[in-house]
């Protein structure tokens, strides 16, 4: 990392673009923890932390929990030891009123560094997704494409059937990315006038998205290992 400065940044991308592993991979070279919010609402409503009592008061009821909840915990969350050095945030902020909190939380350090957003193509999104097979009795995933089973249908592992989840589904599929594109569009329009974004071919194999990220980081005066 630059010395002496907190790094944050905001990965973007749809579902499927492997927007979750390669911001993992980056984390582990910068040496800064990956904050997603699907982790942070897991870990406060698993240990009935004073935020998770709250959001569960909304989910229980069917509501959205409000922005505010969401951004108190990652606020909390940046007060770990571990955030000294900055954060990579995936899955937040995802709207403009998450971002602006997220500005003014950062305002002490600068604000966000980076926003890289992994572009895929609506085709090769839908085939990732929908392609995948999970095990019934062990949880193992496969893909038909990229890492099919030995036999069609049957997990390598213990013989189980293999699945489509329902989140997998074509339709489903097609409403997430709609409601993606939908909720990232402002974002992208208010990094791109701070000259924060930068697109990323993310159509290629993993390993070549990752040293892609490293590359601008490192153009962008962000420091990695290996």
């Amino acid at each position: 990392m630059t010395s002496g400065k907190r790094i944050f940044m905001v990965f973007l991308g749809a579902p499927g673009s492997g927007k979750g592993t390669q911001a993992r991979m980056l984390c582990d070279k910068l040496g800064i923890p990956q904050i997603s919010t699907g982790d942070l609402f897991r870990y406060n409503l698993k240990n009935g932390t004073k935020l998770g009592l709250l959001a569960k008061t909304y989910i229980d009821r069917g509501e959205l929990v409000p922005d505010e909840v969401t951004v108190s915990m990652v606020e909390d969350r940046l007060t770990n030891p571990d955030c000294s050095g900055g954060a990579v945030f995936d899955g937040f902020p995802r709207n403009l009123a998450q971002t602006v909190a997220l500005e003014k939380m950062l305002a002490a350090d600068g604000g966000v560094s980076l926003v890289p957003i992994l572009e895929v193509d609506d085709d090769v999104v839908m085939r990732r997704i929908t392609g995948r097979r999970v095990c019934r009795a062990c949880g193992a995933v496969y893909h038909v494409d990229y890492s099919p089973p030995k036999h069609e249908g049957i997990c390598d592992l213990d013989g189980g059937e293999l699945y489509l989840r329902d989140d997998d589904h074509p339709e489903t599929v097609k409403n997430r990315l709609f409601v993606y594109y939908k909720q990232t569009s402002p974002l992208i329009g208010y990094y791109f006038a701070k000259g924060l974004l930068a697109e990323i071919d993310g159509m290629q194999a993993p390993e070549q998205v990752q040293t892609a990220l490293v590359e601008l980081c490192r153009a962008r005066g962000i420091e990695t290992a290996g």
